[in-house]
């Protein structure tokens, strides 16, 4: 195994780094730096799944989450990825390594795992503040998992979580996908859409509040981006966790996501940028 050739320490963090919280009795969001991991499994369960392995050189601060909320030496039956890119894959090969467990994503998010194609490049020309200006410095190449990752089961399943269903949520990558609970309605996002502004330097730092679409830097298919938006929020979730962001609940989370679709040209979709001309 082995990460792209250019990954990297991005020495960007924010006020809510190192922070975990219990969004729900069986859902703890950890916050590394600026991306959001999630463990799904009550803490005095022996099976759990970790969702998402964060950025690079975060393994030995991941493990030690786990073992706070799931005992010494606890271990997930598997990682399972909304997707792949560096903020959400940077301490996945440390963690297979140390847990010796196996990966799932989406089939068509397996040629950026597998070594075999690297991402569209980052857009450091699109509408937005100083995260995207900078993200041409953002590694792009793939991280190679070899037999390691395996491909979510073609019928909605999820391995090692029985109530969850995988959505494809594409646009901000190929093979993005959310994961809902339809028992009570918790739906763990990831980057289709967020609750930071995460182009915004100053506004990812402080983490402040607030519905946007997916990160313009990296999503490089603005119509699927959309697409995924309504099909998520035409499930009418209760309780959602993110890539990125804080979590959100009830009314304020389904107000705020209608508020999104409605408006998703304007809010979410950047006025310019290469994607964004590539469709013009």
């Amino acid at each position: 195994m082995q990460y792209g050739s250019d990954y990297k320490n991005i020495p960007t963090y924010s006020t809510e780094s190192g922070n975990v919280t219990e969004v729900l009795s069986d859902l703890c969001t950890y916050t590394n730096k600026i991306v959001n991991l999630h463990m799904v499994g009550h803490p005095d369960a022996q099976d759990f799944v970790l969702v998402d392995a964060g950025l690079t050189n975060s393994a030995e601060a991941i493990i030690k989450v786990v073992e706070d909320r799931f005992g010494e030496g606890a271990r997930p039956g598997a990682i399972v990825l909304t997707h792949g890119h560096f903020d959400h894959v940077g301490s996945i090969i440390e963690l297979i390594e140390h847990w010796d467990v196996p990966v799932y994503a989406h089939k068509l998010e397996l040629p950026y795992l597998t070594g075999r194609t690297p991402y569209p490049d980052p857009d450091p020309t699109v509408e937005g503040g100083m995260m995207a200006k900078m993200s041409s410095i953002y590694p792009k190449e793939p991280v190679d998992l070899a037999e390691n990752v395996h491909p979510l089961p073609a019928d909605g399943t999820v391995p090692y979580l029985p109530e969850f269903e995988w959505i494809h949520t594409p646009g901000h990558s190929d093979g993005h996908v959310s994961f809902y609970r339809a028992s009570d309605g918790t739906l763990i996002v990831g980057d289709a859409f967020v609750t930071v502004q995460q182009d915004s330097l100053y506004k990812t730092m402080v983490q402040k509040k607030e519905i946007h679409g997916p990160p313009v830097y990296f999503t490089n298919d603005w119509e699927a981006a959309k697409a995924s938006v309504e099909k998520l929020a035409s499930i009418e979730p209760e309780t959602a966790v993110f890539g990125h962001g804080k979590a959100l609940k009830g009314e304020e989370l389904r107000e705020g996501l209608n508020t999104l679709v409605e408006n998703f040209d304007e809010v979410a979709k950047p006025s310019h940028g290469r994607y964004i001309d590539d469709e013009k």
